[in-house]
């Protein structure tokens, strides 16, 4: 197919069309403030810093189980993504059957920021503060998301998906890089500033929920509310009927066997990806013996190298296909957490030359995810399609973090609780493999976009 053809696929932009579109780039600018600040450096260490003053012979009880501190924070993470996949498909179901698509991307992110805004006042040895703020905080995160990932599928045609979700990966990244170059300056200089470390570390936390919740009105104000599309007729009240259509989705989802088999891949590869994100300040802090300064400007450069690695990797697929480019990501993840397993303790030019590796394909491989199954999601049911998106997500990459808590409890090293999840980027390319593209999208019945 010529480039002339692909864009013979793809209608001009509307001037409305793109104004939604530069609106919608701006909540991937708004929540990746709680994705970098709180949830990728600052609130995993924190967190076991505040549990070790609580526990005996180095153990916590939760819930009747005796945990390491170390291993806390993957826990968490657990608990919080086993909870989404209960909710979420739900949620998608809800979403589905209304207009205001906006407004409860806009309720759930406030409420998340809320709940994110908690952290600030964690500290001695009140760890169960902490837990509880953060479950409730990246619950609505994901809630937030389903939306605004089903509002991607109508602000753009299918031919125009892998760009706007590229540039909206690299909007985020660029807006979570920018409030972390300044929560760096507070946390390394903290003194300078008449802080203690945790004093700068929480105020740190705070502003991530104040940046997501106030960036988050330039979406609320910006995008427009969509009719719903396609809803399957149930009658009873507004709930019920949400439930039938969650139930009529889940009894036609043998019909996309595509969309299912992407799924299944991306419950593999992204929870490869979720814990080498959640996991990576631990590593950095308590396995390579940095400073939490060190670790945060090492993740700022992930942060900007990222915004280059969406926006080329979204280059890429325009030119050779979304699918071969996420594999090309994946065999790169592989490599990562191989050459993580022999990184020497505080050198820093090695630390630096992988956090800069995992820039390239951390946006790359996420935004191209989603513009990918886009194309397999039947018209009218983006929320509720999305909502199973999500479960894979944020609501089944429990598993990594499971995996990755144990490996750490058995062997009291992550480096090779690192290690482990080179299974998930394997499984996961393995079955990406099997995917049809040409059949998703007409079992979907969608357009062809462009080379997949």
């Amino acid at each position: 197919m010529t480039a002339g053809d692909r864009m013979a696929l793809s209608p001009a932009v509307s001037g409305g069309r793109r104004r939604e579109q530069r609106a919608w780039y701006f909540y991937d600018w708004a929540n990746s403030a709680f994705s970098t600040t709180i949830a990728g450096v600052l609130f995993a260490p924190y967190l076991i810093t505040v549990a070790e003053k609580a526990a005996v012979a180095d153990r916590i009880d939760v819930l009747g189980l005796s945990i390491a501190p170390g291993a806390l924070p993957s826990f968490v993470v657990t608990a919080s993504t086993i909870l989404s996949a209960v909710l979420l498909p739900l949620l998608g179901a809800v979403a589905d059957r209304t207009s205001r698509k906006k407004d409860l991307l806009a309720g759930f992110a406030w409420a998340g920021a809320g709940a994110a805004s908690l952290l600030f006042f964690v500290q001695g040895d009140d760890w169960q503060v902490g837990v509880v703020s953060f479950i409730v905080a990246n619950l609505f995160f994901g809630a937030a998301a389903v939306f605004n990932d089903a509002i991607l599928c109508l602000v753009a045609d299918p031919g125009e998906r892998d760009r706007v979700s590229s540039r909206g990966w690299a909007f985020g990244y660029a807006g979570g890089g920018l409030l972390l170059a300044a929560n760096f300056v507070l946390v390394n200089y903290s003194a300078s500033f008449g802080m203690s470390e945790a004093l700068a570390v929480r105020v740190s936390m705070l502003s991530a929920a104040v940046w997501w919740a106030g960036f988050t009105f330039v979406p609320f104000l910006g995008l427009r509310n969509h009719p719903p599309r396609g809803v399957v007729a149930e009658g009873g009240g507004y709930l019920s009927r949400s439930f039938g259509q969650l139930w009529a989705t889940l009894r036609s989802l043998r019909s996309y066997p595509v969309a299912l088999t992407f799924l299944l891949a991306y419950l593999f590869f992204n929870d490869g990806i979720q814990t080498v994100i959640a996991s990576a300040s631990i590593f950095g802090v308590q396995e390579l013996g940095f400073e939490t300064g060190t670790v945060l400007a090492t993740y700022l450069l992930v942060q900007f190298v990222a915004v280059v690695g969406a926006v080329l990797f979204g280059r890429a697929a325009g030119r050779f296909g979304a699918k071969p480019v996420i594999l090309a990501g994946l065999g790169i993840w592989m490599l990562i957490v191989t050459a993580a397993l022999f990184l020497p303790k505080q050198q820093l030019a090695p630390f630096l030359l992988l956090a800069a590796a995992i820039g390239v394909v951390l946006g790359g491989t996420q935004a191209l995810a989603r513009s990918y199954f886009s194309l397999l999601i039947p018209a009218g049911k983006e929320a509720e399609f999305f909502s199973f998106y999500h479960a894979m997500e944020r609501g089944t990459s429990w598993f990594g973090t499971l995996v990755f808590g144990l490996v750490y409890q058995l062997t009291d090293s992550y480096r090779p609780a690192i290690f482990a999840l080179i299974v998930f980027f394997a499984v996961g390319g393995a079955i990406l493999l099997r995917v049809d593209t040409a059949r998703g999208i007409r079992e979907a019945g969608n357009r062809a976009a462009s080379v997949h």
